[in-house]
């Protein structure tokens, strides 16, 4: 470039450089200005919220300042909400005037009907009744037209509500006078009472029954028995008249009884197929499940059992326990066997094309053996992994992670719905920024949508992109759906309990998708999933912190007391893999398994665990592990090498165990559903994945 050119050229910039810098600094000033009104807004929202959940007007005493907030419409409804029956119908309407699409206008409007309700004012409850409110406020709707004079017609809402296999209780005056006016005919009845059935609702049943014509009774009243206790249905079945109904209750007693006691149901069965005339679709249904269940418990005989059974008898689990059982008898002949005689789709299955070339290895048929495990191995999966350590492949972890685009996470900022779910987050009221969340997620487009989980993410909200990114491309945003969120904490409090950081991860992934604040059925909590008993014990045992249930919800409370006792486990069951197993289904139902499984290979006595639920915990966890091993230290222990056999010591994996490297090749690519881009259409393979994310600034 001519000097002349140069120095024109700087003294061009110079002047916009200042004007640059200038224009940054007011840019800053204004971001800094517009963070404190923010937080001051918090503060005055939080502070105001309190005063308007008491019933203290004196939440109004910053509405100017809060009236531009997003969440500022749940501080006039919270207040009403507080004491209703001071409340006067013109301070709702307007209210519903103005947020009655919110959640705070819902929920107002759904106290609201429900002080009608209980006051019988049925002619204000159908002037403030909306639809999609729930089956509750559905059913008073018909409640309250009867009330008015107008007589309920089957066809319409009624049928709706009606074809639901269970309605909360509120529905109950209405199914009554639904009765009364004759609309309940047996047919309908008995209808319902197999739609009870079939979802198991038992309370749905016994309430159906009582309206049916006396004569009938009995025949519903014998499905409700074999419902609710299997057991106790098969010991009077033998006095039972051989009827229709009679019959379907004693096909399903022997069906139920089957999964809790199979010796049981088999004497059953033996005593009472003559006493019935069963069709062979019931005759099948009983048989298939004595099958079943005695595999399950890998029974002797029940792998002759399954294959004996006819094709109409046979179903996707019959199928899968044939394999089962073979394998853990370690009859590769029938193994191939059974997974050949499964329906395509179901022998397409990761799992059974796996076990498919175990089988041609252990018959002799390597080279068929080894091209099915190198096509599974571009898999990133349990499975996967597993192929690709049988035939000694590196690891296709392919990530994909595509900035969001600008024009759509402009509109997610805009958007009312997730400003009120972030501002939420940010208040640390879960519950409430998930439900504005899930909210406002049908407004927006698939774009959009990825946006709205990158904005997430960037605020710590990780668990959002778990149950969002969990199909197609998707699956690779490995950055996203694999979090190392508390990645310090984690990692410090596994080395400290003597575990590896990467299982760690594995479990908090698996048990909670990283919601802090998760709660089973079972009362387990937090990230790691506790229950409040097991972690008191660990408290005790360790010398943590305990402050009561509520504490599980802090993540250094219940990371520390988890990492505990996963390492407690792992002293006691040894392999990774066993102490994820007692983790999820306990130590006793593991130590039964291990009764008839101690002698099995790591991935067969995995394949062959009867909860289906812990058995693909299990997977989950040790392909979790790979990958955030893989996050972590860029080239993840083999999966095959966390699978110690039965007697081993726990041990983290150090320096020598053995290490997959992680290569993304353009047929890896292509196996998981994406074409390299042009530059990348080579034979050789890609680099590292864990390059591409150093050069994105992060790990995949």
């Amino acid at each position: 470039m001519p000097r002349l050119h140069a120095r024109r050229q700087w003294r061009i910039g110079r002047v916009p450089g200042w004007l640059a810098l200038g224009a940054l600094l007011a840019t800053g000033a204004a971001q800094a200005a517009s963070s404190a009104q923010l937080q001051r807004q918090r503060e005055q929202f939080v502070q105001a919220y309190a005063l308007a959940q008491q019933g203290d007007p004196a939440w109004k005493r910053d509405v100017a300042a809060l009236r531009n907030y997003p969440l500022y419409p749940y501080l006039e409804s919270a207040y009403l909400r507080h004491d209703l029956d001071r409340a006067r119908g013109a301070q709702v309407r307007s209210y519903l005037a103005r947020y009655s699409v919110l959640i705070p206008g819902r929920e107002l409007r759904r106290a609201w009907l429900d002080r009608l309700a209980r006051k019988q004012d049925w002619r204000q409850y159908l002037a403030f009744y909306a639809p999609d409110l729930g089956a509750a406020y559905d059913c008073r709707e018909l409640q309250a037209q009867t009330a008015q004079g107008r007589k309920l017609t089957y066809h319409g809402a009624f049928a709706a509500l009606w074809a639901a296999p269970q309605l909360p209780d509120a529905c109950d005056a209405v199914l009554a006078q639904a009765n009364a006016q004759g609309l309940l005919t047996p047919e309908r009845l008995w209808d319902r009472i197999q739609r009870a059935l079939r979802a198991r609702a038992a309370g749905t049943l016994t309430q159906t029954l009582a309206w049916l014509p006396v004569a009938q009774q009995p025949g519903a009243q014998r499905l409700a028995l074999a419902l609710s206790d299997p057991a106790g249905a098969l010991a009077q079945a033998g006095s039972w008249p051989d009827t229709e109904h009679a019959r379907e209750a004693m096909t399903l007693a022997l069906t139920r009884r089957a999964r809790d006691d199979d010796d049981a149901a088999r004497a059953a069965w033996q005593a009472l197929r003559g006493r019935f005339e069963l069709d062979a679709v019931q005759v099948d249904r009983i048989e298939a499940a004595l099958a079943l269940y005695q595999a399950v418990s890998l029974e002797p005989g029940s792998l002759r059992a399954l294959a004996a059974l006819p094709a109409t008898a046979q179903t996707p689990l019959t199928r899968e326990w044939r394999a089962r059982v073979a394998l853990a008898q370690g009859d590769w002949p029938a193994v191939l066997a059974a997974i050949r005689a499964m329906p395509a789709a179901q022998r397409e299955a990761k799992e059974w094309r796996y076990f498919e070339a175990r089988a041609l290895a252990a018959t002799g048929a390597r080279t068929q053996a080894d091209a099915l495990w190198r096509a599974l191995a571009r898999d990133p999966t349990y499975y996967g992994f597993l192929a690709a350590d049988r035939v000694r492949r590196p690891y296709a972890l392919c990530p994909r992670d595509p900035p969001a685009q600008t024009a759509a996470t402009a509109a997610v900022a805009a958007d009312p719905g997730m400003q009120r779910a972030f501002e939420w987050y940010a208040l640390h009221r879960l519950t409430h920024a998930r439900r504005e969340w899930d909210a406002a997620l049908p407004g927006l487009d698939h774009a959009q949508r990825y946006a709205a989980v990158v904005l997430a993410h960037r605020r710590g909200w990780v668990d959002r992109a778990i149950f969002l990114l969990n199909h197609g491309d998707y699956l690779r945003d490995y950055k996203l759906r694999f979090p190392l969120a508390e990645r310090t904490r984690v990692v410090r409090d596994a080395h400290r309990a003597g575990i590896d950081p990467a299982w760690a991860f594995a479990i908090i992934r698996t048990e909670s998708a990283w919601i802090s604040d998760a709660r089973s059925g079972a009362d387990a909590r937090g990230l790691m999933q506790l229950l409040p008993g097991t972690a008191a014990q660990l408290a005790r045992r360790n010398g943590l912190p305990w402050e009561g249930a509520a504490s599980l919800d802090d993540p250094s409370v219940n990371i520390a007391l988890g990492t505990h006792y996963l390492q407690h486990l792992a002293d006691r069951f040894g392999a990774q893999w066993l102490a994820s197993a007692a983790y999820n289904a306990g130590p006793a139902a593991l130590q039964d398994w291990m009764a008839k499984r101690a002698t099995l290979p790591a991935d067969v006595f995995v394949a062959t665990i009867p909860y289906p639920e812990t058995r693909g915990y299990v997977e989950s966890t040790l392909a979790f592990s790979v990958i955030y091993d893989w996050r972590l230290h860029q080239n993840p222990v083999r999966l095959s090498a966390r699978m110690q056999p039965f007697g081993s010591a726990y041990a983290v994996p150090d320096a020598q165990a053995p290490r997959a490297a992680v290569v993304c090749s353009v047929e890896d690519l292509a196996a998981q559903g994406d074409a390299p881009p042009p530059a990348a259409a080579s034979t050789q393979p890609a680099p590292s994945a864990s390059v591409h994310a150093a050069a994105a600034g992060a790990t995949p």
